[in-house]
This record gives C-alpha cells, structure tokens and sequence, in this order.
C-alpha cells in the first residue's frame, strides 16, 4: 500500500513598509492568509508590518504574490522583504493579529484622511442601518487618520478616539475578520462614539439629526455657521445669497479672493462648471479636493464667491456630517461656501479652545462635536492639466488627502527638517529616505501663524523622530530662516538659495535627483545669490543636484517700493516701460492709475536707482502686462493679476499677434521688446485678450528658445515656480520643449509655488550632506 508524500511545511517573515498601517493592511492579510490556509500573525510596529505565514510552499509563495498585486486601494507599498525562518511544530493556533509593538528605527508612514467610502454612505441613509445617519461613520477604507493620529504604530490608543471605548457590538465588529470595520481604529456608532450638537442664537441643541436641521435653517436663512471637520472648522453660507457672502468676506478680513464651493453632488457639480472626465475623477477621489473648474456662465452663485474669476473651485462631501448637511429630508441647498475658518492670513481655527476665542466673531452659529483633532489640516486644492500622457493633477496647496504622504529620496542618511518658505508655508522633514511635508500652514506673517508652524513641527518630529540638519531659505528676513537660526542649537543649517529649491524639489518628487536638469524656475520673488530679487530663473544642476549654475534669466528692471510694487501691477508696468524705453503716455492704463506725485518720484527712482532693487521676476512682468491691459491695477490676493490675465488669454483660441522677447547670446530674456510690441498693439486697436494669449505664447517660445541655447547635452527640463500655477503657460511651454526633443517635468506630487519649497530645500540639505563643502550657488 503506498501513501501520498506528506506535503512540507515552510514558514517565512514578510516585513512591509510603506503606508501600510491606517488603511486595512492586516485585516486583508488576515484574509488571503486565513483563505490559503496559512497559519501564522500579522501586526503593527513603528516601522512597518510583519507578518509570518506557515504552510505548503506553494501557498506560501502565492500568499507573496497577492500581498503585493491585491494589496488594499490606500495602501502605498514601499518595499516587502522576506527570508525564511524556521517551522512552528507546536499546535496550530490558525492566523492572527497580535499585539502591536515599538521599534527603535524609523517609523512607518502615517495614512492620510480619506473621504467616507461609498459602503459607508449608503449605511448612513440606511433607516434599517444601526449607524443610520451617525455623524461619524467609518470602516477599514475610510474616514479620518492623519489628523486624529498622536502616535506610532497606527492603534486606537494612539488616537484621539482612545477616550471612546468601544461598545459590545462595535467590539465584536472590530474583533470580526470577516466584518468590513474589522481593525478599524476610529469605529464608533450612535452608543459609543462622539457626539454632534449645535450652538447658535442663544440656545444649545444636541442629537445630531437636530443639530443639522438647526444649521441648515441658520444656512437658509442668511447666517454663518462654523462645521468642525476632518481637520478643522469652517465657515459656510449660502453660494447663491449676496448679502450672506459679503458678510463672510467682511468677517473674514478677505477682499477678492475666490471662496470654495461644496456641491452635493457631481450632478449639482456640472451646474455651476464644466468638468471634464478627468476633473470628475479628481473630484470623487478619496482625496476630495477642491478643484479649479471652468465655471459656467449662468453657475448659480454670488457674484462675491469668485469675483472676477472664470473658475470657481468645487467640492463634493467628504465627511460624514457633510453628506448630512446637504442631503435629505430637508435639503435646504443644493451647494454652500465652505471656507477655513479663521481671518486672512491665519491659521484655521481647530481646538476647542481656538473656536471658543475666535468662532464668535466669524460665525452665527456652531455645528460642533466632541473628537479631537490633534493635527491641523486645511482643504487641498489642485487643477487639472492637458498633456501627452494625458490629464493630470496639478497641486496648488497639498494638504488633507494627501499629506504626509512621503516622498522617496533615494538611499540616503541625512535627517533635515526643511522650514520652507514665508507664502503658503510647509516644511518637510526627512527621516534619512523618505521626505514627509506638512499641511499647508499659511504666510508667516502672524504671531498666530508662527504658533501654529512651530506646533506642527512639534507634532511630527515627535512622530517621526528628531532632524539632526535644518534647511531654509537664502533671505535674511524671512521668518522662517530666523526661526532655523534661532532652533538649530549645534545642529548643521543651510541656506538654499529659492529657486534652486524648487528645482530640487521637482527633481525629488519624481525621484530623478542626480540627474542633469534645465530647470525653469519662474515666480514673483526669490532672494537671488547677488542679493537682488530673481524669479525669472534658468538654472543648470549637473549631476551634483545640490549645486546650481544660473545659465539665464529675465532680464532686470527696477523694483520700486517693494511690497507696494507687488500690491499695485501699475508700478511694474511703469518700470517695464521704463526699461523699454517706452513714453509714459497718458493713454496707457498704468499711467493713469498713478497720480503724479507718483509718476514723479517713481520716474527719478528709475532714473537715479535710488530706492529700487534690480529684479528679474517674470511673476511681475505678468503683473505689468496685466496692468498693460487694464485687467488689474491693484491685487488683494497674491497672484490675482497674473490669474486675471491667465483668464482673459484663455477666451483666445490662437493667438495673432506678433510681439516676442529678444533672447541674447548670453540667454538673457529681454522684455522690451515685448512690452513695446504690446504698447504697439494697444495703440492699433488689438483686443486685449488677443495680447493676453499672444503674451502666453510669446513667453512659452522664449522658453523653449532659451532652453535650447543654455542646454548643451541635457535633454531634461524643469518646469516650476508659481508662474507655473498656469495651465495655459505650463501646456504651452510644455509642448513646445517636447517638439524640441526635451523630455519636460512638471509638478505631480508638491505644489510649483513655495507649497512644495521645503521638500527642494529638504533634498539639498540631504546632498550636501552626503558631499560637505562647497557652496551651493555658482
């Protein structure tokens, strides 16, 4: 009699970094092992998952095959070793999720918010649901994580939910393979989780269901109500109501900068703007961001929401209480402002509390609730740009869905908390591979805003461990490089020149650092290594990536006046006109927005140098074309006039007017040209918005031109810097770079403007410290 050949049992260790905790990675290992038949565990530490799997060496070997292919949609996987260990003989005890526990090195990436997933949704609208319209549902898939987390490895306790024990069903759930919420760490329902309740006109209204009601009718009627949130409070009110927008800008202390809007639905959201298959993409994706949008013409908002702005930036629900507020049975409104709550240029209010101090000032009203947020974190914004690889993401501010997700840097061993610029602030900090970049923060131009940097910092490095070099910008007087003086202690800083720090930074995010790179770096202001402002950059990086060579850049005009320069477009045109040799006619738009006490002593600045600083921004040549144009003479938001000129260009088709710069041998972009062309233009009746798009053009071939005559062997180039927050100029001189043969970069992961500064500054440090001495400027 023979007898089947007993099959052998092997037995291997997996060990998985990457964003794997946070996003049901060991419910689903649990799964695939439980259904081959594995035994074994699977749990958490600070640095990663491992897992031991026991059993027939073919199901061993598909259960490392699936691992990867099947791996959970939030999962981000980094890297999965595996080595054989030795078989268990003791009695099987199935698989399991054990314990979680602390390892000494770098610790795991954190998982980002995620908006309520789908299964969730239809569960809150479900009256034979238990969580029927809980305010706080989530399972594996969804729901808050960066923001509730406090610690490492990614457990319950480690967040703010731990004062919320869990009920005997929510248990079982929780404890259930089978279950969809199995491990999930912020489970909750109606018994044993948060609550949501509102205050307004007096009174204090509890139970969520009229706790909403209250804020619907406080919406309808004309008021503003504070939501707390995922990540902080916002201010909302009406889209369509006038007086209730106006009155929002006014408590807000904000004058012309475009409100978001949040719709119901992409149905709802096809009313106020056309979307394209890829926009709605974006807009029903995990992250939810605010998307710019071209608006429609009869989009049924105030004309406050985005005044003078063809776009208008939507969102769809992405909590819980959302879906709830703009959903039945009493749907007051089909879309509302939702803006953070706080007053320009401060940070948004998330603590109890930070709302008890300044919601009363900004709001008629509260819908508040009782789950902590530990980390702060605003709204993302991005746009969606046409290429050859087809539409994609473009980030303006990278915030909630998105952060902090990592960055890979490649095998390198520096720890450097990077500190950013002074506009639309974040920092990176690096634990010796991965670069992890903040929330968005703000300007630094408050007290307030400086609190809320600093406590940042604080959060993460004490998640993810001290840096042992700083970075930040060139510029004496930026906050942020004295507060790198002032915290450094013993500890290496470098400068990093600005617009070498957005080259890098657009190098990092698409792992290509080393590499030989034209970067094009255009933006309004950089300290430049002369110490006069740049930011109309052509930078070379050889394979050094942390020194730079200025091969070319916009030629310089005087800046006078410095921040009333940038507040008032007129001033650069003036200065233009001025370096073109052009008369200051009084039939030109700039000449008359100045009164002539200042048309005299800006003339003897000019003249004499006095009181003006030698600049090479193209962010201000697109201020003085737009002032040129009449579009905007004065700004309330930085970049509003490049914007408005971004939009009128766009209603042009094909552009037919022949004005262009003179590039010189030594690559040197001179505008005068340009600017005399478009006096020319103006004076012969040309519409402006066929000037506009010529300028457009005129700029992308100045690009491309100077581009080929600085690049040598370098088939690579670069585009970043805010000026490339502008999908006309960024499609434009993309297309022209690659006819030429170029392979072209642009932003995926960061932000081009001084969003995505601190990951660049980030990268150098890094390499200097690989390669110590030497400058970084050349």
């Amino acid at each position: 009699m023979t007898h089947a050949p007993e099959i052998q049992s092997v037995r291997r260790r997996f060990t998985v970094t990457g964003v794997v905790q946070g996003v049901g990675f060991r419910p689903f290992v649990h799964r695939i092992a439980t259904g081959l038949g594995l035994t074994g565990f699977v749990g958490n530490d600070s640095t990663a998952v491992f897992i031991e799997v026991q059993g027939p060496d073919s199901a061993v070997a598909e259960f490392g095959d699936r691992l990867v292919t099947e791996a959970p949609p939030l999962a981000v996987i980094s890297s999965v070793s595996s080595a054989p260990v030795t078989p268990e003989t003791a009695q099987d005890n199935g698989f399991q999720i054990v314990a979680s526990r602390t390892e000494a090195a770098a610790p795991t990436a954190i998982p980002a918010d995620v908006a309520v997933c789908g299964d969730c949704v239809r569960e809150l609208f479900d009256p034979a649901d238990r969580r029927h319209r809980h305010p706080f549902i989530t399972c594996t898939n969804c729901g808050p994580r960066f923001t509730i987390i406090k610690g490492l490895p990614y457990d319950r306790p480690t967040t703010t939910m731990a004062e919320f024990a869990m009920c005997d069903r929510c248990a079982a759930e929780y404890h259930d393979p089978s279950n969809r919420r199995f491990h999930a760490q912020p489970i909750a329902c109606p018994d044993c989780g948060p609550s949501l309740w509102f205050d307004g006109n007096g009174v204090h209204i509890t139970g969520s269901d009229t706790a909403i009601a209250a804020a619907q009718r406080l919406i309808g009627d004309g008021g503003i109500v504070a939501i707390k949130g995922i990540g902080g409070y916002h201010l909302a009110c009406a889209a369509d109501n006038p007086s209730a927008v106006t009155e929002l800008r006014q408590r807000k202390a904000r004058r012309g900068k475009p409100f978001a809007v949040l719709v119901r639905n992409l149905e709802v959201a096809a009313r106020y703007a056309d979307i394209s298959d890829a926009e709605a993409r974006i807009l029903t994706s995990p992250a939810r961001p605010i998307v710019l949008l071209t608006r429609t013409p009869d989009a049924p908002v105030a004309p406050g929401v985005a005044p003078d702005s063809r776009l208008i930036g939507l969102m769809l629900p992405y909590s819980p209480v959302h879906h709830l507020l703009m959903a039945a049975p009493e749907p007051l409104f089909d879309a509302i402002v939702l803006t953070s709550a706080n007053r320009s240029d401060e940070p948004i209010c998330y603590t109890a509390d930070d709302a008890e101090k300044r919601l009363p000032a900004l709001a008629d009203g509260v819908l508040d609730h009782n789950r902590p947020i530990h980390v702060p974190c605003d709204d993302s914004v991005v746009r969606v740009v046409r290429g050859a690889d087809g539409d994609r993401e473009l980030p303006i501010r990278r915030s909630r869905g998105y952060v902090p997700l990592p960055v890979d840097l490649g095998q390198h061993n520096a720890r450097v908390l990077a500190v950013g610029g002074e506009l639309k602030n974040t920092f990176c900090l690096t634990d010796g591979r991965r670069a992890f970049c903040s929330a968005h923060i703000g300007d630094m131009g408050t007290v307030a805003t400086l609190k809320a940097f600093n406590q940042s910092v604080r959060q993460l490095t004490e998640m993810r461990g001290q840096p042992t070099r700083l970075a930040a910008d060139l510029h004496p007087r930026y906050v942020t490089r004295n507060w790198a003086e002032h915290n450094a202690d013993e500890r290496h800083l470098d400068l990093v020149q600005h617009h070498h720090a957005h080259v890098a930074s657009l190098l990092a995010e698409h792992g290509r650092l080393g590499e030989p790179v034209i970067g094009v770096a255009f933006d309004g202001t950089g300290y430049g290594c002369d110490d006069t402002v740049w930011g109309g950059e052509i930078l070379r990086l050889d394979h050094d990536s942390h020194r730079f060579t200025r091969v070319g850049h916009l030629a310089e005009v005087p800046l006078a006046g410095g921040d009333a320069a940038v507040r008032n477009p007129w001033r650069m045109a003036l200065a233009h006109l001025w370096h073109a040799r052009v008369g200051f006619s009084a039939e030109l738009a700039p000449v008359r927005a100045a009164t002539t006490a200042e048309m005299r002593l800006l003339q003897t600045q000019f003249a004499t140098g006095r009181g003006t600083t030698p600049t090479s921004s193209m962010g201000r040549l697109f201020d003085a074309v737009a002032s040129l144009l009449d579009v905007r003479q004065q700004i309330t938001y930085e970049g509003q006039a490049a914007i408005e000129l971004e939009a009128l260009a766009a209603t042009v088709k094909r552009a037919r007017v022949p004005i262009g710069f003179d590039v010189t041998r030594d690559a040197i972009l001179d505008p005068a040209p340009l600017i005399t062309g478009i006096v020319s233009a103006l004076h012969d009746g040309v519409e402006p918005a066929q000037v506009a798009a010529a300028f457009h053009h005129a700029v992308a071939v100045a690009v491309a031109e100077v581009v080929g005559r600085v690049a040598g062997g370098i088939r690579l180039v670069g585009l970043t810097g805010g000026v490339f927050q502008n999908v006309l100029l960024l499609q434009a001189c993309t297309e022209l770079l690659e006819q030429a043969g170029f392979t072209v970069l642009t932003h995926r992961v960061v932000p081009p403007n001084d969003g995505g500064l601190a990951l660049g500054q980030a990268a150098v440090s890094m390499l200097t410290a690989l390669e110590e001495g030497g400058t970084p400027c050349a």
